[in-house]
């Protein structure tokens, strides 16, 4: 049964039993907690806590997950997997145990001929928290399943939560039995490669704390209702009923592996080392694929160093597999074709995904040409030292500074004839590790900190009514200061004022929030920030300028009408930017991101490579065009199925509900899924004026614009600049570019004139150093310091020089220059010295450390910089010394 199947077969039973079938959200959600989604009810997690209303009772879904914690294992062993489909089943208080356990018995032992999977009963085993006997006895009358094949477990393995404060609850799991060839008999307790776990049915009731019940701590609370939450591994059922070893095996990863064997020329299944690499490079291209495809993009923080981890290790091990060209188009390819039929997106924006890849694949490939050449010099170092050990710390700095595997380090280490201290690299890598968990604990933000809200939130959302009015009258509900709640704010106080109804918007969809004020009889409160609590409460946040302000008063909030102007230009014209930059590029230049303010608008997108000055001059005028062509903007509520079926484009990472807010401007010219508020015509926003555009990221550019009066005040200004320009040029404006690239001829001209007399003044004395070489023993040997001010170029092309005046005879030249602080130094060996043992390399690390300096090179020519002058005498000192120990 093909993995397609296996998915559509879970989610048509659930159906049937009249669950709502959900899409799979996007893997990257907006929870503080969670780098990516990584469980298929985190979705649907406000509904567990009620902080929302479910739309449904009961829903099935097969979400995309990602786990990140067993990078380091995936290859090593069959069982991890970055990327995997869980299946689910949920109810938000409709039902319980007991229905769970007969839906999950009845789909995984009916016959396939009727749907099912068609496990013979005979082989499940179940287990059940050790203090949950009810699990166990409905086992036994719904499924028949003897006492004897129902084991019970503590938390660690049958408890489930997050891994984070939140929900969590008692669990059963259901585990299949391969036979007697795959371990002992015992059941799971005895050995869980024999009886793999295939499904996981969370009895959803606790909310737990900082400490999670799965090491014995209690829930510090109860869920408002019972829920279920299950999850099924689809890969797990993929290998069972498909009858392979592993997952990896299985119709949607052993395909990879079979490209990557083409492209490597080595075979799968005949070397253990080469296997592990095959299976890394099989479930991180799918990984990084399902990644790209939700918006992701490589990064050195974050999710975005996940998947340039993810892809560097692809490339990583396609080398030591033996590929000697880029691989990262054909593998890319093929997970698309393998995914697309359950992930369509995959094959529809195949062109960016794979443009992504492709993108960090050629930059990582300079990168490991890069840390060659410093593992190069490492190695002369060591050497030089007489020692056969790179030290952790230099295998660290490559690691993490240029981003070169230590994997590589320890095979080259061997080629070269020495070792690594990995223990010391090991340590290192841990104490990073350890800082970015303490950093990441740091940052996250339980959902227990929310509780201060919950009987407001269980009171129902905050009415917005800024769509239609800019002032309301509205009661205040609560006030909060420093988190507690209290009765009444006074002047002069900071305070949270929770209403029943507001105009002033919250942030959120890259538009910040509206300024304004809460005013009645004697009453000014100025509002600086409007924030959204669960989605739904809508929580201003200012100061008591007059007055006093107390729970329950009738009040008037008002957006102010200026600023509210300036964000909707800000926003309108971040849309008017995204149509312009899909019509110039392409569908491929993707949102990534924005911000949006009064007057000014950022917008990130996904593209590889800096835009030309004609992009974006084409690009603004386009924008402009549809700023002059008057659209009208249309807004409207749809259903997210319809919105899509007629093009309007969705936030990568956002999760939509059912309904959604289409913003259109002039029909085809514009259609997004928006919340913000927006101009009613295009004209109303103004003239838009590009600011500029660069990097922030590997495949993620970004613009920023100034639109309406700071537009004009910023064109204002530039011209007055030009005007300042032409006036002292004495032109008239319209020629001052060709003016100025005039005077940049000339100053280049200049330029190279001063490079050519600066150069033969450096060379001519290069005739006064060699006249000077001193002999040692048998070696011709010029030993100095550089003119003052000389950088690192000219003292090797002086270095050159002077040993090819050196003649025939065996000769040296060493150079150290004094240019602002720093060191620069040349070591340069003519081949009769060479055969005479004496060798560039060796000499730097005679003179090296007292100029407290680094460098390397090749036997006839080593370089580098020291950063202590007053080492420099003495340096050539020791540069004599060592050379008559060599030269005899």
């Amino acid at each position: 049964m093909q993995t397609h199947d296996i998915r559509r077969r879970f989610l048509d039973h659930f159906v049937r039993a009249g669950h709502t079938e959900v899409p799979s959200a996007s893997l990257i959600l907006a929870d503080p907690n969670l780098l990516f989604v990584n469980a298929g009810m985190v979705q649907f997690k406000p509904y567990f806590l009620g902080q929302e209303e479910p739309p449904y009772p009961r829903a099935t879904s097969v979400q995309k997950c990602v786990r990140t914690g067993d990078i380091d294992e995936v290859g090593i062993t069959t069982r991890h997997n970055t990327f995997f489909q869980m299946a689910g089943n949920f109810s938000f208080g409709d039902y319980f145990k007991e229905q769970a356990i007969g839906f999950a018995w009845e789909l995984i032992t009916k016959s396939q001929e009727q749907g099912g999977y068609g496990f013979d009963p005979e082989r499940i085993w179940v287990t059940a928290y050790e203090s949950d006997p009810e699990a166990a006895e409905l086992w036994q009358r719904i499924a028949g399943m003897p006492a004897e094949r129902i084991q019970f477990r503590d938390g660690k393995d049958n408890y489930w939560d997050m891994g984070v404060p939140g929900p969590g609850g008692p669990c059963s799991e259901i585990y299949y039995d391969r036979g007697p060839a795959y371990g002992r008999e015992g059941g799971p307790v005895a050995d869980e490669d024999r009886y793999i776990e295939i499904w996981n049915l969370v009895f959803m009731q606790d909310i737990r704390g900082d400490q999670s019940p799965k090491q014995g701590h209690p829930p510090i609370g109860t869920l408002p209702k019972k829920n279920i939450d299950t999850g099924m591994g689809v890969e797990r059922i993929a290998m069972l009923l498909q009858g392979v070893e592993n997952v990896y095996e299985t119709d949607l990863l052993r395909p990879i592996i079979a490209e990557a064997e083409q492209l490597t020329g080595r075979s799968y299944g005949a070397d253990a080392g080469d296997d592990v690499r095959f299976r890394v490079i099989a479930d991180h291209a799918r990984s990084s694929a399902m990644l790209i495809s939700d918006g992701v993009n490589p990064g050195n923080d974050g999710r975005g160093y996940v998947l340039r981890r993810l892809l560097r290790r692809i490339v990583r091990s396609a080398r030591l597999l033996g590929a000697e060209k880029p691989v990262m188009a054909e593998l890319i390819t093929v997970v698309s074709q393998l995914m697309a039929p359950s992930y369509p997106e995959l094959g529809t924006d195949f062109r960016r995904i794979e443009t992504v890849a492709v993108g960090e694949e050629t930059a990582f490939l300079k990168t490991l040409s890069t840390g060659s050449t410093l593992f190069d010099t490492a190695v002369t170092e060591v050497k030089a030292k007489g020692s056969s050990t790179i030290p952790g710390s230099e295998a660290f700095t490559l690691h993490d500074t240029y981003g070169f595997p230590i994997d590589l380090t320890l095979e080259m280490a061997a080629e070269a004839g020495l070792s690594v201290d990995e223990a010391g690299f090991r340590s290192l890598m841990a104490e990073q590790r350890q800082r970015a968990k303490d950093d990441a604990a740091a940052r996250k933000h339980a959902h227990a900190d929310l509780s201060v809200y919950k009987e407001l939130i269980d009171r129902g959302a905050t009415e917005f009514t800024g769509f239609a009015e800019l002032t309301s009258e509205a009661t205040v509900l609560a006030l909060l200061a420093d988190g507690v709640r209290i009765p009444v704010a006074s002047e002069g106080q900071q305070v949270e004022v929770i209403l029943d109804r507001s105009p002033l918007y919250a942030e959120s969809g890259g538009q910040i929030a509206d300024r304004g004020s809460i005013t009645a009889t004697g009453l000014r409160l100025r509002v600086d920030d409007v924030q959204k609590i669960a989605k739904k409460l809508w929580v201003h946040k200012g100061t008591v300028e007059q007055g006093a302000v107390t729970e329950g008063d009738v009040v008037l909030a008002q957006a102010d009408p200026a600023w509210r102007r300036g964000a909707t230009q800000g926003h309108s014209g971040t849309h008017m930017v995204h149509a312009a930059l899909r019509q110039v590029l392409g569908p491929n230049a993707v949102q990534a991101g924005s911000l949006n303010k009064p007057g000014y608008l950022r917008f990130d997108f996904n593209w590889q490579g800096q835009l030309s000055e004609q992009q974006r001059a084409d690009i603004e005028a386009v924008s402009n065009d549809g700023v002059g062509a008057d659209f009208p903007v249309n807004t409207f509520v749809t259903d997210l199925t319809e919105a899509k079926r007629m093009g309007a484009l969705a936030l990568f990472g956002e999760n939509y509900g059912s309904e959604v807010r289409v913003v259109e401007i002039g029909g085809p010219f514009s259609m997004e899924l928006c919340g913000g508020t927006h101009v009613q015509h295009s004209s109303q926003i103004g003239p838009i004026t590009l600011l500029g555009e660069a990097s922030v990221g590997s495949g993620v550019r970004r613009v920023e614009a100034f639109v309406g009066l700071d537009s004009y005040r910023y064109l204002a200004k530039e011209r007055a600049l030009l005007a300042g320009v032409a006036s002292s040029l004495k032109v008239p404006s319209d020629e001052v570019p060709a003016r100025v690239e005039q005077l940049v001829e000339r100053l280049k001209v200049a330029e190279k004139e001063l490079e050519r007399n600066r150069t033969a003044a450096v060379l001519a004395s290069a005739a006064t150093f060699a006249e000077r070489a001193e002999r040692v023993g048998s070696v011709l040997l010029v030993a100095a310091a550089a003119p003052a001010g000389i950088g690192g170029g000219d003292l090797r092309t002086l270095a050159t020089d002077i040993k090819g005046r050196l003649g025939s005879e065996p000769g040296v030249v060493v150079l150290l220059g004094n240019a602002d602080g720093k060191v620069p130094f040349v070591v340069a060996v003519n081949k009769p010295a060479q055969e005479l043992g004496v060798k560039a390399g060796d000499l730097v690390a005679s003179f090296g450390p007292g100029i407290a300096g680094r460098g390397g090179g090749k036997p006839e020519m080593a370089q580098g910089s020291g950063s202590d002058p007053s080492g420099i005498e003495a340096g050539l000192a020791a540069v004599r010394g060592r050379v008559g120990e060599l030269a005899g």
